[in-house]
This record gives C-alpha cells, structure tokens and sequence, in this order.
C-alpha cells in the first residue's frame, strides 16, 4: 500500500472520530459529500467516513433524532434510485423533528439538449460517468416522500421547459448550482442550474 493511499486513511479515521464527537451534539448541520466546500457553521462529511448507505456509519457516529439539517449538493444521482431511498430514509431517520434535508440533483427536464447530455448517465459532464439517475421534479419528489419527508420544490423545470423559482436563504444550505449562484447562468439565459427540493421532517 502506497504512503499516499495510507494517509486518507488515516485522514478518514481521524475525520470519523471528529464527527463522532460533534455527534454528540444536538442540532447539527451536516453537509453530504462536502467535496472541499466549506460552510460557515455546517460540518463537512464525505462517504469515506459517513456513507449514507451504512447503518453502521450512522450509528458510529451520530444519534437519532438529533441533526437539524442536511445539505446535498449532486450526490443523489450518483445513487441509485433504491440507494437513493436507503440514503433518504437514514436522513430521515436521524433529522429531529423540524428537520430537513436540501437537496439538488440535475434537472432531467431542463429544456437544452446539451445540459442533458452533458448531466445524463454517461453523459459528457465530470462525474457524468457515475451518474445513476436523472431525476424530474416528480420523481425526485416521490423518492423523499417515500422515505417518509413533506416535500417543498425550491427550482426545477416543468414538462413544457418552463422554469419554477420558489425564494430560499443560501444560509439554509448553499447550492452553488442554482439560478442565483452559478456562473454560468446570465439574465437571458439558464445554462445551468438544478432541481432543488427541501424535504422537511414533520
């Protein structure tokens, strides 16, 4: 084993054992497949230490009932859409009451071709090639739903390509690709952005 390979494990140990001790906390807010983004008051987690598929991971490290929020930013269609429900529902099962999850995925019914091809399973985007699933705003909806969540559409495209806006707070959970936030989007026109629901725990 490379030296390399052998400090991210250590790394990773190391970064567990920190969640662990902020788990002992009420009222976290955790960012999913944090990717190097850093947040103000939220706490980083990448799958090497928390994948959301393990009960085992959850259960090291976090209690039930006691996170305030969690924020995803294009880690859903890497799953997929049976994943994607376990992922919800160990969400689900350790947001407190009041809780919820936002959540943003590519939006399958954005109206460009190229943004299509280049967000589709084995399209031509980065990361493009791990792409499980692409969600619409129905679909993505039911999942969470499924899991148990009330669901709140913040941006997504409808079936006729028409774009549907609903006001959120970035201090809520920053999605960098967004309307507001991304790039390369301009007052004509939305080159990128994505489907972005916020799934409340009641």
């Amino acid at each position: 084993m490379s030296l390399r390979s052998e400090l991210k494990k250590v790394k990773s140990r190391i970064k567990k054992e920190q969640l662990k001790w902020f788990g002992k906390r009420d009222g976290l807010k955790l960012v999913i497949g944090a990717s190097k983004i850093e947040y103000k008051g939220w706490i980083l987690t990448e799958m090497e230490f928390l994948n959301i598929l393990k009960s085992e991971d959850w259960q090291y490290s976090l209690r039930r009932n006691s996170v305030a929020a969690f924020l995803a930013e294009h880690v859903w269609e890497h799953l997929s859409a049976k994943d994607g429900l376990v992922g919800a529902k160990n969400c689900f099962e350790y947001l407190r009451s009041g809780g919820y999850i936002r959540v943003a995925v590519p939006d399958g019914l954005h109206p460009d071709p190229a943004y299509i091809e280049y967000v589709k399973p084995g399209g031509t985007g980065a990361g493009a090639d791990d792409h499980k699933e692409l969600y619409t705003y129905r679909t993505f909806s039911e999942l969470f739903e499924s899991a148990g969540f009330e669901v709140r559409l913040l941006e997504w495209f409808d079936e006729k390509g028409e774009f549907h806006f609903q006001e959120w707070d970035p201090v809520d959970g920053m999605v960098v690709r967004s309307k507001r936030f991304d790039d390369r989007n301009s007052a004509e026109k939305l080159n990128y952005t994505s489907l972005i629901i916020d799934a409340k725990k009641r």
